[in-house]
């Protein structure tokens, strides 16, 4: 089941997210050669009569494509050069290539309100619902009803962002900005506690708890559903810039094998998990694919306001040139990931 569970949510993941870019390459006119599911040797495909598009799903269920006409620099097909991509405004290949992102956003978004809907939902503010005695956090002088503003100076606007803050203290003391329920502000500071785990890792614990009163109904689905999306959002910045500034380090990055291993977790508690599981990855994939690296398509955003303000596009084979580079490097970085996740399998 872990693996059929592990199939079905990056396809689904996948699928939203190179259904983006293909429709709005449709819309616009560009000449679509594939869309495809997976990497490597194609296992099923078909092809609409008089149609121009090929529907591929190949072997392995790991990435996916929109080929497009007019994308690469070698490209010398008969298609009309009106419905290649390097032929249309800047306005419309920008939408392009965001697409994809954006409707991994919006996937998140749906998954999370339907979630909600069904299960119920929990408050996501940094709002102490309770303070555990025998913890740093009661020490610090936090109380029950007190609103997290900010840790170390870093505002927060949720329960995950506290969460990561606290994950990547290391232990050492943190600078916490609370308003209580009268509005007027405090600092405290807190060390965490280290606690010390089978596996060897470290977790650290202040002792203060979320409040997990279930709410339902339409309103709270939808407002669940905005501040999580939200949230998830602002927590993979953070994260972004905690492994540029080291706080985060390379090998707590996890790739297809470590996320399998999480789908195996989740799985085994229930459809709710899944569903918020899959909601949490796909906002990770639209956020990474927008960073501006080459290989992803930030990086193409990146080439096409670099020709915006240059006012004349960058040389084709020098821009695949650099995409080629940025996804060696990316394949390099996959093999790192991977080994450290069949590491910790053991």
């Amino acid at each position: 089941m872990a693996i059929l569970w592990f199939i079905l949510i990056l396809g689904a993941i996948i699928l939203v997210h190179e259904f983006g870019h293909f429709i709005f390459s449709k819309l616009f006119g560009v000449y679509v050669y594939e869309f495809s599911i997976g990497m490597g040797p194609k296992i099923f495909h078909f092809k609409k009569k008089d149609g121009e598009t090929e529907y591929c799903i190949r072997l392995i269920p790991i990435g996916g494509f929109v080929s497009l006409a007019g994308e690469d620099a070698d490209d010398n097909s008969k298609i009309a050069d009106n419905r290649k991509l390097y032929a249309k405004p800047v306005w419309q290949r920008f939408i392009i290539m965001i697409a994809g992102a954006t409707f991994n956003f919006i996937f998140a978004f749906v998954l999370l309100f339907v979630m909600a809907l069904i299960y119920g939902s929990v408050s996501t503010k940094p709002i102490v619902a309770s303070v555990n005695p025998d913890y740093p956090a009661y020490e610090a002088g936090i109380e029950a009803g007190d609103k997290i503003i900010s840790i170390d100076g870093q505002k927060v606007s949720s329960w995950s962002e506290v969460q990561l803050y606290i994950m990547t203290s290391e232990g050492k003391q943190m600078e916490m900005i609370l308003e209580d329920s009268d509005g007027s502000e405090k600092e405290v500071k807190v060390t965490p506690n280290v606690v010390d785990n089978v596996d060897g890792s470290k977790t650290y614990v202040v002792g203060i708890n979320l409040d997990n009163t279930v709410r339902r109904g339409i309103g709270n689905s939808f407002s669940y559903a905005c501040e999580t999306t939200l949230g998830l959002y602002k927590l993979m910045l953070v994260t972004i810039k905690e492994l540029f500034t080291g706080g985060v380090s390379v090998r707590d990055l996890s790739g297809p094998v470590g996320i399998y291993t999480v789908v195996d977790s989740q799985a085994e508690q229930g459809f709710q998990s899944i569903m918020y599981l899959t909601a949490y990855l796909s906002m990770n994939i639209g956020v990474i694919n927008l960073i501006p690296f080459p290989a992803f398509d930030g990086g193409r955003v990146l080439f096409l306001l670099i020709e915006k303000i240059r006012k004349k596009p960058i040389k084709a084979k020098t821009e695949a040139m650099v995409n080629s580079i940025g996804f060696g490097l990316l394949m390099l970085l996959m093999i790192y990931v991977t080994f450290n996740d069949i590491l910790r399998l053991f």
